[in-house]
């Protein structure tokens, strides 16, 4: 079983890896080409499978595959938080060269945010046992809710924290580079602290996220219920998330039969969960069902033409 050394150790793997990127690789702000964001959700995804044998051999094959579902799980749940985000970033005509500074300082909240997020539903299942049918009912009706609910649409100033913001904050109306805060003199008084748009973005990024999240993490105490692997697949996928937007920004809209296959995957879990001590299914056969869900929804996107191919301008073109 996980030790509280095992949680330093891994929490500080994490710390140095985001370190390295943000201080070595991404000092510069610049727009991600597909090519290099290719390169890095390559990197990602190695060393969650390479994470994942290091829980074989530690804890077993079962755990292995648990981390491989919950992660695969959450990474496809993603998909979604992506396509917000590119709209989001479109609203605010966010520059393309500044997108991967949000994007990280965003996930740095999200790791944060989210592990606060597991712990709560790790003690609520131990002490509340019942809790996990009403967490799987809650993903039946949100399955259904985005299979049959109309389309995002992006209206930040009906969003409660940004009105808050704007209320304990002065926010300016131009870019500072990639800085979120500068000193501006507002109606010829002294300078004044002031937010930037992005930073603005980057609010309303993390809020995002915690909608998300509401649905994703139930969908992995789903496959496990083991915290450290509900935790550390989430960590895995959330730090792939930013090169994933780059490659996706382009082409997300291809895919427009995926939120059925996301719908159906957060359907699947769901029941799962409502029929666990009457229908155990083994871990293997959810991977695989998961899987083909998710392959399946993405090949009948290239060979179904939508009615309406014309998608909205997002203004990601030039991210990708």
């Amino acid at each position: 079983m996980p030790t509280t050394w095992w949680w330093i150790a891994f929490n500080a793997m994490v710390l140095a890896l985001l370190a390295i990127d943000l201080g070595v690789f991404n000092r510069k702000a610049h727009a991600v080409s597909v090519r290099e964001a290719l390169g890095w959700s390559a990197v990602w995804i190695s060393l969650a499978v390479g994470f994942g044998l290091w829980i074989g051999s530690s804890m077993g094959r079962q755990s292995m595959l648990e981390f491989y579902a919950g992660y695969v799980v959450e990474q496809a749940l993603s998909v979604d938080n992506l396509f917000v985000f590119i709209l989001i970033f479109g609203y605010f005509r966010i520059p393309a060269e500044l997108q991967h500074r949000v994007l990280f300082w965003g996930i740095i909240g999200a790791l944060l945010l989210r592990g606060a997020m597991i712990g709560a539903g790790a003690v609520l299942i131990a002490q509340f046992h019942w809790i996990i049918y009403v967490f799987g009912a809650f993903l039946v009706f949100t399955g259904a809710k985005m299979a049959f609910g109309g389309e995002t649409e992006i209206e930040p100033e009906s969003n409660p924290v940004i009105r808050l913001l704007r209320r304990v904050l002065p926010i300016t109306t131009k870019f500072h580079a990639e800085r979120f805060f500068v000193r501006e003199v507002l109606d010829g008084t002294v300078a004044k602290l002031v937010a930037t748009p992005l930073f603005v973005v980057l609010v309303l990024v993390e809020t995002t996220d915690v909608v998300f999240a509401v649905d994703s993490i139930p969908a992995i105490f789903g496959v496990t219920q083991n915290p450290f692997l509900v935790y550390t697949s989430n960590v895995f996928a959330i730090l792939g998330l930013r090169s994933m937007y780059f490659v996706l920004a382009g082409v997300i809209g291809t895919f427009h039969l995926l939120k059925y296959g996301l719908a159906l995957v957060l359907t699947f879990v769901g029941i799962k969960m409502l029929l666990s001590e009457l229908w155990p299914l083994g871990i293997g056969l959810s991977l695989g069902i998961v899987g083909a869900l998710l392959v399946g929804s993405v090949l009948l996107s290239l060979v179904i033409t939508p009615k309406d191919s014309t998608g909205p301008d997002t203004g990601a073109g030039d991210a990708a």
